[in-house]
């Protein structure tokens, strides 16, 4: 099945914030009866009889994540444009900035099994897509012009972000690329700029706070 062309306008050159999390672990499998996006907690031994590590099975990496950017006041003020993820099985997806995610854990991830299943989630009172699977690379997605920035406390700078974001364009939009997984980097060739937040390692949703304060502070965002 043809994955659907993405219904957003996030492509245009406009000012704006994009959020991409990269190496995210939604990988699908039939566990018993169903099928279930695989958790180092309740999957350890699944995991195992196929090889693989537990703890690199972290969706909760990806959900934290999310309801970090959806919840922000740099959200509801509508200076978000678009979030992508990117799993480390290669399937690309754009949530909407009107999503609202699952407060809990379990029903975030079957929400996360009828996404890619289905390849699109629909709000419940009309046709618009909130999820939806969209052909790679996420760089075709990305507003003109914009400006790309990756997170890594491996990265050779680190930067204090109120200055950092305050020295960026005020016409163009920006992208932010974060990892949304347990361990190892982020290592794409889209960013422009490669810099840490911190001397200490943060977690994703960690992160992702700093650089919407930072935002929020720049615009006036209360």
């Amino acid at each position: 099945m043809e994955p659907p062309p993405p219904d957003d306008d996030a492509n245009r050159k406009d000012g704006g914030y994009v959020f991409v999390l990269e190496l995210a672990t939604l990988e699908t499998a039939k566990v018993g009866k169903g099928y279930a996006i695989l958790n180092c907690d309740d999957h350890a031994n699944f995991i195992r009889r196929h090889g693989k590590q537990p703890g690199d099975h972290r969706p909760d990496i990806c959900h934290q994540a999310l309801l970090a950017i959806l919840d922000s006041p740099l959200n509801k003020a509508g200076m978000v444009k678009a979030i992508y993820v990117n799993t480390q099985k290669n399937v690309l997806f754009r949530v909407s900035p009107k999503t609202r995610v699952p407060r809990t854990f379990k029903r975030f991830c079957g929400l996360m099994v009828q996404l890619l299943q289905k390849l699109s989630v629909r709000s419940s009172n009309g046709p618009e897509k909130l999820m939806q699977v969209v052909k790679q690379p996420v760089t075709k997605y990305f507003p003109a012009g914009a400006r790309r920035v990756g997170f890594s406390f491996s990265a050779p700078e680190v930067k204090k972000l109120p200055e950092y974001v305050e020295a960026l364009p005020e016409d163009a939009a920006v992208v932010f690329t974060i990892g949304a997984m347990a361990h190892g980097k982020v290592d794409v060739a889209y960013t422009d700029d490669f810099i840490s937040v911190s001397r200490y390692p943060l977690s994703a949703a960690c992160c992702i706070g700093r650089i919407c304060n930072a935002l929020e502070l720049k615009h006036d965002i209360v």
